[in-house]
């Protein structure tokens, strides 16, 4: 039997994996790589073995990668040290021998320092070629953008506005769920074939926010415009309102990409390995909003 590590277990999108794990009955099978363990007590309660790592600690990974067939490896929160954490957890997986390493990258259209979201990218960038160099058999999941991150970027009062206030321009986007893309890497975990593959994780349809304005008007009944200011107009408009710089940053750095067509990849490899066609849009944005 297989031992499963899930990292980032108390994480957003390592909680939906072990999760869909669960549901598949490979409960048994499942540990929870966790910095934390006063924090995953719910994990505990489902029968999740927790194992003490830190991305930070070398050798807390190789003693937490010692007998894992399988390792979900769930990229840092960290923008600033993940390139050195990346590393750590590459190079611990290799010296303990880790099996098979599923690596959640992401999707992206330039692979250079040019790309409005490079801050981003370089970590993936890095962490993809040392997987590659490491001998290690893999799977890359390049994700798209999560359709949970819309709701953070229209801010939850779009509907009493009526105003969807981004500078993304035209630029589109096949934007997925985070639960579809945690029954995709579930699904790797516990099937075959999947060795030294990449998938492009994605919805098959891509979106503006003109299309995603129209869709929210439909499901409302409300009149839902979208205005598209440049990035300085729209980081000036937030200063005012006193939103946090980081969140502005944040926000303008992935819309500017957006514009540039950085994230418009649909694809068909998501539903082909969940076996099912993923969520749409408009459901998301339904249940998002309560709609």
């Amino acid at each position: 039997m297989n031992h499963i590590l899930i990292t980032g277990g108390t994480g957003h999108l390592g909680r939906e994996v072990i999760q869909e794990l669960i549901k598949s009955n490979h409960k048994a099978q499942v540990s929870a790589l966790v910095r934390d363990v006063t924090k995953a007590g719910d994990l505990d309660e489902k029968g999740i073995r927790l194992i003490h790592g830190d991305y930070d600690d070398y050798d807390s990974l190789v003693n937490a990668f010692k007998d894992v067939d399988k390792l979900y490896f769930v990229s840092g929160s960290d923008i600033a040290n993940r390139s050195k954490q990346h590393e750590n957890v590459v190079k611990a997986a290799t010296a303990a021998k880790v099996g098979h390493m599923i690596y959640t990258s992401f999707q992206r259209k330039t692979e250079d320092g040019t790309s409005p979201i490079a801050f981003v990218a370089q970590a993936h960038l890095l962490s993809e070629k040392l997987i590659k160099e490491s001998g290690l058999t893999y799977t890359i999941l390049k994700h798209a953008l999560y359709a949970d991150i819309l709701p953070l970027f229209m801010g939850e009062q779009v509907l009493a506005t009526g105003s969807i206030f981004l500078p993304a321009g035209q630029g589109k986007c096949p934007y997925t769920s985070r639960s579809d893309m945690a029954a995709a890497g579930a699904k790797v975990l516990t099937s075959t074939g999947h060795e030294n593959k990449t998938y492009d994780i994605a919805v098959a349809e891509s979106y503006s926010f003109d299309d995603i304005a129209a869709l929210l008007t439909e499901l409302s009944g409300k009149n839902i415009q979208y205005a598209a200011p440049d990035v300085d107009t729209f980081t000036n408009a937030l200063k005012q309102a006193g939103v946090a710089e980081e969140a502005i940053l944040g926000a303008a750095t992935f819309c500017h990409g957006i514009a540039q067509g950085e994230f418009d990849f649909p694809a068909t490899d998501l539903e082909q390995l969940i076996g099912r066609k993923p969520e749409i849009l408009k459901a998301f944005l339904k249940n998002a909003y309560a709609l």
